[in-house]
């Protein structure tokens, strides 16, 4: 406002002299000079908002391709590095039970391994006292376990062993079962009066347990 107020002062100024001349000199006076310019004026309100152009064409440097057709697959990569075991997982819980197998094949007959003999001795000498009584006639000998030239018996099958013994003499008649120089029974039987032959019987049931190293062994001795 102040500016303004300056400037219409100075153009009055001006216009005065133009007056008494005018008064004086009927004659046309020289042009004036230029006023100062106006001040910018303000900004006009904003117009309406026009309408949606249509979207240009892309061209030159820039534009964007129109996308091609899938490509085939490419060649399989190498196998990657075996990765870390993992956390061991929970126990499952048990599953349904199978069918029922086929039966298998029959198997053969296992082989029983057996322990038997029976010897004879019969002669008018009497053994020895305190000695083995040796039988020289062999009945049965499973195995070959009886020794006729030392009256032994060897236990090569562990068991449970039944000995039975028949014996006559016209003397008095004692016998005594040892294992490995151990007695297990012994049996004794007299003459009385007038006889002249004595019959004894006798058994004893043991369990003999042979080894490969120490074999049980087991005598019949005239005591």
């Amino acid at each position: 406002m102040v500016c303004f107020c300056i400037a219409m002062g100075a153009m009055l100024s001006l216009a005065l002299p133009d007056l008494v001349t005018m008064e004086t000199c009927t004659s046309a006076g020289t042009p004036g000079l230029h006023g100062f310019p106006g001040l910018p004026g303000r900004d006009g309100r904003d117009g309406e908002t026009g309408e949606k152009g249509v979207p240009g064409v892309v061209s030159g440097p820039g534009q964007i391709p129109e996308g091609g057709q899938k490509g085939e697959p490419g060649v399989k990569g190498a196998v990657g590095k075996l990765g870390r075991s993992g956390v061991r997982g929970d126990k499952g819980s048990p599953g349904s039970e199978g069918p029922r197998g086929e039966p298998g094949e029959s198997g053969s007959a296992g082989s029983l391994f057996h322990s038997a003999f029976s010897v004879a001795r019969g002669t008018a000498s009497p053994p020895e006292k305190a000695s083995p009584i040796r039988f020289t006639s062999v009945i049965t000998d499973v195995n070959k376990d009886y020794n006729t030239e030392t009256g032994r018996f060897r236990c090569r099958v562990p068991g449970t062993y039944y000995f039975v013994y028949h014996a006559s003499s016209e003397e008095r008649l004692c016998l005594v079962f040892k294992l490995d120089g151990t007695s297990l029974a012994s049996f004794c039987d007299l003459t009385y009066g007038g006889t002249k032959r004595q019959v004894s019987s006798g058994g004893l049931a043991t369990y003999l347990k042979g080894t490969v190293s120490s074999l049980a062994s087991c005598l019949l001795y005239s005591h």
